[in-house]
């Protein structure tokens, strides 16, 4: 089977839309920002037809991504805002258009659906742009804790597992864990220098302590407590934030860090974008890509703003748009059967002259 790639499909003509979108087309770049391009692809018949539909591609990088056109006209009928923004960039923003592509009106796709998907949307940036904040306020060690740092020892008094080795002068080998029944992740705990114990854990890296065979009437020395749990937690936070170190765009980091507020920025100025473009919708029935409010968007990016104050500005915005939506003489969904109609059309001139 061929596998698609961004330059197959190009080498091959199978491109029929191709724009610029992101910060470029919104009017919102900067001599830093990136260039995203995304685009519509037609795949040949015998892809089609047989086992090889391939529903979207794109680059290593992410900032080239290409839609096959059934893929493309179906999240245009679910009013998906990165989609519909394709359809109404600045004219210097398009690359290349096919004919075909004229017979698609950005009007079919403009109803009062657009209200939950461009709010939902913005909300989510939210919830992006506050877990970067979590993540710069609690930041996780590189050194990972292990099993032993959530074990608690209870003699006397609950005492941490390796304070209790240490006072005691113990070797963690030669512990012996037999399970306390009805005391969930409680354990006796025996110690001998002569029996052979599997010690606390089996290895470093372990998730879980380690059982050994006791023999009968030996007697444990203290009760040990494994917090599961806590452990769990831990271990899924640890890997969130160092994949997330790993990962981060250390430009929009370092950007956070500058203004000191401890949020995402841009994340936050997309939020407003979204929402700002979703009453534009209900007001004037169409979409703004390019933005007339730049000043206030990049006052955004570049935190002059406070976190509360932005989210309840945008509780507020997200708000007014059910009763603006309600007035508006906009459909209620987009006509999925014209939709299909239409793209059985666009599939069928298109092989016709290729």
């Amino acid at each position: 089977m061929q596998k698609l790639t961004i330059d197959w499909i190009k080498d091959n003509g199978l491109l029929v839309f191709e724009v610029i979108t992101g910060s470029r087309s919104y009017g919102l770049d900067t001599p830093s920002s990136d260039t995203d391009i995304k685009g519509v692809f037609v795949l040949p018949k015998n892809m089609f037809y047989g086992l090889e539909y391939t529903a979207q591609v794109n680059n290593d990088s992410n900032d080239i991504v290409y839609y096959e056109l059934k893929r493309f006209m179906e999240l245009l009928s679910k009013s998906n805002p990165n989609i519909l923004e394709m359809l109404n960039v600045p004219d210097k923003c398009v690359l290349q258009k096919h004919p075909i592509m004229n017979m698609l009106q950005p009007e079919m796709f403009i109803s009062k659906q657009c209200e939950q998907s461009f709010a939902n949307y913005a909300f989510t940036q939210i919830k992006k742009a506050y877990g970067l904040e979590k993540k710069i306020v609690n930041p996780v060690e590189e050194e990972r804790k292990s099993v032993l740092d959530f074990c608690f020892v209870y003699e006397d008094a609950a005492v941490p597992l390796k304070k209790y080795l240490e006072e005691k002068r113990l070797d963690p080998n030669k512990i012996g864990l037999a399970v306390i029944a009805h005391l969930r992740d409680c354990y006796n705990l025996y110690y001998s220098g002569e029996l052979n114990y599997s010690g606390v854990v089996k290895k470093d890296n372990a998730n879980d302590v380690s059982l050994s065979s006791i023999p009968k009437g030996e007697k444990p020395v203290a009760m040990l407590y494994f917090n599961k749990d806590a452990y769990s937690i831990y271990c899924k936070q640890y890997k969130e934030y160092w994949d997330w170190v790993a990962k981060r765009n250390e430009q929009r980091y370092d950007t956070t860090m500058l203004h000191g507020k401890k949020y995402d920025s841009k994340n936050m100025m997309h939020v407003f974008r979204l929402l700002l473009m979703a009453k534009e919708i209900a007001v004037e029935g169409k979409i703004n890509v390019f933005r007339h409010d730049r000043d206030f968007l990049l006052a955004i990016k570049e935190g002059k703003f406070e976190y509360d104050e932005l989210v309840q500005k945008a509780e507020a915005l997200k708000n007014e748009l059910p009763l603006l939506y309600q007035r508006s003489n906009l459909m209620n969904e987009p006509d999925v059967e014209a939709i299909n109609e239409l793209l059985v059309k666009m599939r069928a001139a298109y092989y016709l002259k290729f």
